[in-house]
């Protein structure tokens, strides 16, 4: 069976365009060359603004920089999108402080009870994110306005998903396979490590680039400059559209449970559960397909090991302190229930928090369903061996948490799934 790594290639002008920066490098020429301090320079420039607020984004994004030039291997695309990427991240921050001072109420913004969808990567949190953003009592933040956060209105609302769209086009172009894989659209919820990405901690940047110095870096620091801009982020969105709770999502969020409560002392939990080879295979299969696009050497083993280590490591950070929290305060679904009767599984959750699902959210939350893609973009199919991880030891590493949740692995680790 070929599997939807295998098929991920680049379009004929693409790799057309990456040729030519290749040749063009081996002249001894650097096509794309980035420096953080050009970056900063220029985004100051096109934003009319120089205060980025707190001062702490510097050295993540000089790491960030250095590791991605000198360990990703990057295509000339590659080199362009970090630019784009990192030139567009560094003007929301400026214009965002630029509002924050403009609309002096925007810090006053409380956001009570937020509530977080954790669990391993590919366990059902996109679904269960997407079905409770439904309700009409709740708030999830939209890739276009995370995209594009200034100003903190609906003004040229249109305009601003317009542009978002194109910009998710380009990807779909690069990559046509990442569609079977995750739903892509402008106004969809996102997950939520978006909004410390101006803060240059976060491991969006280590899922699209391989970065092993800044990785290593990044998970020995303290993230609590990263959740304050969380929060802050969410303020700015919640000007624009309040709600009576914030429904967010994000795997990574297990490694920083002390951290993210520091920051949201009131918040409220739900833990997805599948069994862990089948979601790292999954994740290592995602993460493989998007750093294609960017580097024409991507390593399936190493992400399989990094997916492992990482993972299992969060798994059992999690679990040591989610037992610290009072009863109530987290609920544990299973991948298995939400894909087999979604709604069931929502209602699981209502019940769990106390929450009234009224017949409107749950109309809102049926339509949500007959729209998912199903199978028009075709299956993502993966396989455990490309990524090294059909041997037993991988498996020991996840034997207290497969016991705790009485999760049975399968004889053979699921291949197909559609884009979650």
């Amino acid at each position: 069976m070929q599997t939807t790594f295998d098929q991920t290639r680049s379009p004929l002008p693409a790799r057309f365009i990456n040729h030519y920066g290749a040749w063009i490098g081996q002249t001894g020429i650097t096509p794309g060359q980035i420096r953080a301090e050009d970056l900063i320079a220029a985004a100051e420039r096109h934003s009319e603004c120089d205060d980025f607020g707190e001062d702490d984004f510097r050295e993540p994004l000089s790491r960030l920089v250095k590791s991605c030039l000198r360990e990703a291997r990057l295509n000339l695309i590659g080199r362009f999108a970090l630019r784009s990427d990192l030139f567009r991240t560094l003007c929301n921050r400026l214009l965002m402080q630029r509002d924050r001072k403009a609309f002096p109420k925007i810090s006053r913004q409380p956001i009570p009870e937020p509530l977080f969808i954790v669990g391993l990567p590919r366990s059902g949190t996109t679904l269960l994110h997407t079905l409770l953003a439904c309700d009409p009592n709740h708030r999830a933040p939209l890739t276009w306005e995370v995209m594009e956060p200034s100003p903190p209105s609906s003004e040229n609302e249109d305009a601003r998903i317009r542009r978002a769209e194109k910009k998710l086009s380009y990807l779909q172009w690069l990559a046509p396979t990442f569609q079977c894989v995750h739903a892509i659209g402008a106004k969809l919820p996102q997950e939520c490590v978006s909004l410390m990405s101006p803060t240059f901690l976060s491991d969006q940047f280590d899922t699209m680039y391989y970065v092993p110095s800044y990785r290593t870096w990044f998970l020995n620091q303290n993230l609590l400059p990263a959740y304050r801009y969380h929060r802050r982020f969410l303020q700015h969105l919640q000007k624009r559209q309040r709600a009576r709770r914030w429904i967010l999502k994000a795997p990574a969020h297990m490694s920083a449970l002390p951290t993210l409560l520091s920051v949201y002392p009131d918040a409220r939990f739900v833990q997805t559960h599948r069994d862990p080879l089948q979601a790292i295979t999954s994740v290592s299969s995602l993460i493989a397909i998007l750093r294609r696009v960017f580097s024409e050497y991507v390593d399936p083993l190493q992400i399989g090991r990094d997916a492992v280590r990482y993972w299992s490591e969060a798994l059992l950070v999690f679990l040591h302190e989610r037992d610290r929290l009072l009863s109530g305060r987290i609920c544990d679904v299973r991948y298995s229930d939400i894909r087999r009767d979604p709604i069931a599984a929502i209602r699981r959750v209502y019940r769990y928090f106390g929450w009234s699902l009224s017949l409107e959210a749950e109309r809102r939350m049926r339509i949500a369903l007959a729209n998912q893609p199903r199978d028009q973009h075709g299956f993502h199919r993966y396989h455990p061996g490309q990524f090294g991880l059909d041997k037993a030891p991988e498996a020991e590493l996840f034997g207290d948490y497969c016991k705790r949740f009485g999760l049975i692995p399968p004889l053979e680790i699921e291949e197909t799934e559609r884009a979650a």
